[in-house]
């Protein structure tokens, strides 16, 4: 029996929404994992007049969710969503016709509210949600990223939104923490001793964490201008990613426990001040180049600049956290647009072996590593020295032993899916602490600060390659690679 619930997404006609959380649903809904007793209310400037099926078909279109779309499941679904006309910056009879359209003898029938909205309509709409008594103790808020612009506005926001919702009843989401490898991720070190004995830098050489995009910010120009990629990147996904891999085990693996670890190590990272920040971390803009034997233009372009700008659309950083497991074990962190692949993925790379039993066999032995893929497909494999039975020689090969769990792709639950069912359970376990969101800006607006400062622009990489070479540096310095590099790809301007 699954759960019944309310869902309304504040923004339901907007980009997240009709990208993100509608094909998840419908996906969710032909699994059967959302019930049909469900209602899902889409809020807009503008209603619909008649069944919201039509309408939902283009979206579909646009976005194919991740199953067949069969007519009778499209109608099916779209009995369930309710498209509602509403204002978020004052109340009036559009909030009075929600509030009876939410009404529910159901006591225990969560309410959902998805804030898919701009951060500066947060406090409007929370104030509005508390004004016509829809923050009840049923009621959830969830909370999509960018939460502030730095710490002095994250901490506004929370304190806005903890004026009607109790920290129990907010949910701020990262949907790279309900990626299905993450979760395998978090199975496989805190339930198998092997991994848990080797997890520190006993035997970890480094650790990379990259999150890398194809496209450019065409269609987010209005946002991306400004913010840049340390804001919509680093502070939220690869330092969460980050805490992930790096914590401590939890007492138990619930909220309350998992959040705790993840704090000690925002807690642990080494602030970066003046000199550190400019050999450790590399910030780059990309400028017109070719993908795939097309040419694309620079981001000047795309975002139709007059002038010169200093947002930064990649950073490559080292970052070191301050404790027992991890001392000496460097952290490489990196995202940028205008990448050659799109992919997300952690490589844990082991130590190499201190001594080597076989010379003369004239091959090099690779170091062990463990692969945590999230994008564009989930997967986690870990490479190893074999025997390579088919050369005469005796020489080693290194293979992949695949880690995934055999199953149903259809049984699988989507980042987004997944982490609303887990905000009607009330289970913020994948979900942001409000401690975590602010010790996460502390520690970039350290570098940020010291950009504005300098007042230096971003290094240039040509679209299609690796980034600025200095990313490559960063590397090489420390007589090490980025992993794709292994593979013949390589950084470069």
């Amino acid at each position: 029996m699954h759960d019944v619930f309310d869902l309304v997404i504040f923004g339901g006609g907007g980009d997240l929404s009709r990208r993100k959380l509608l094909p998840a649903l419908f996906s969710g809904f032909a699994a059967g994992r959302v019930s049909k007793d469900s209602r899902i209310f889409l809020t807009s400037r503008q209603g619909l007049d008649g069944s919201a099926e039509p309408w939902l078909k283009e979206v579909f279109k646009e976005t194919p969710p991740a199953c067949p779309l069969d007519a009778k499941t499209l109608k099916d679904f779209a009995n369930m969503v309710h498209v509602v006309e509403l204002g978020l910056s004052e109340g009036g009879d559009d909030w009075v016709a929600l509030k009876g359209l939410l009404a529910s003898d159901d006591e225990t029938r969560p309410l959902v509210h998805f804030l898919a909205i701009p951060p500066s309509l947060f406090t409007s709409t929370c104030e509005l949600l508390g004004e016509y008594g829809l923050n009840g103790e049923r009621a959830r808020v969830v909370l999509e990223k960018p939460l502030g612009h730095d710490l002095e506005s994250a901490k506004a926001i929370n304190a806005d939104v903890g004026r009607f919702f109790d920290e129990c009843q907010t949910f701020r989401i990262d949907h790279y923490l309900g990626k299905e490898a993450v979760q395998n991720l978090l199975a496989l070190r805190f339930s198998n001793i092997l991994f848990e004995e080797l997890w520190s830098g006993r035997t970890i050489d480094h650790i990379q964490i990259t999150i890398a995009e194809n496209q450019g910010v065409q269609g987010r120009k209005g946002f991306y201008e400004g913010t840049g990629a340390m804001r919509d990147m680093v502070q939220n996904h690869l330092l969460q990613l980050l805490c992930l891999v790096a914590m401590e085990p939890p007492a138990r693996l619930e909220a309350d426990s998992i959040r705790d670890e993840k704090l000690k190590v925002l807690k642990s990272l080494k602030p970066l001040e003046g000199a550190e920040i400019d050999r450790n971390v590399v910030r780059g803009q990309y400028q017109a180049g070719a993908m795939h034997g097309e040419a694309v233009s620079g981001y000047a372009d795309d975002v139709e600049l007059d002038s010169p700008s200093n947002t930064e659309t990649f950073v490559a950083l080292k970052a070191h956290i301050e404790n027992w497991r991890w001392a000496g074990v460097p952290f490489y962190l990196r995202t940028g647009k205008r990448l050659p692949d799109r992919f997300a993925e952690i490589v844990i790379q082991f130590k190499q072996i201190p001594h080597s039993p076989h010379p003369g066999w004239g091959n090099h032995i690779n170091p062990n590593r463990f692969i945590i893929r999230m994008q564009p497909e989930d997967h986690l494999a870990l490479r190893m020295m074999v025997k390579n039975h088919s050369s005469a020689d005796e020489a080693l090969k290194e293979v992949e032993m695949n880690l995934d769990v055999a199953g149903d792709d259809a049984m699988r639950l989507g980042p987004y899916l997944r982490l609303i069912l887990d905000a009607v359970r009330g289970d913020q376990s994948l979900f942001v602490h409000r401690d975590e969101v602010e010790h996460a800006w502390r520690w970039v607006d350290r570098i940020i600060g010291h950009w504005d400062a300098s007042n230096e622009p971003p290094e240039s990489y040509q679209a299609g390659t690796w980034g600025p070479y200095e990313a490559h540096d960063l590397m090489t310095r420390d007589r090490r690679e980025w992993f794709h590099e292994t593979s013949g790809k390589r950084s470069g301007r």
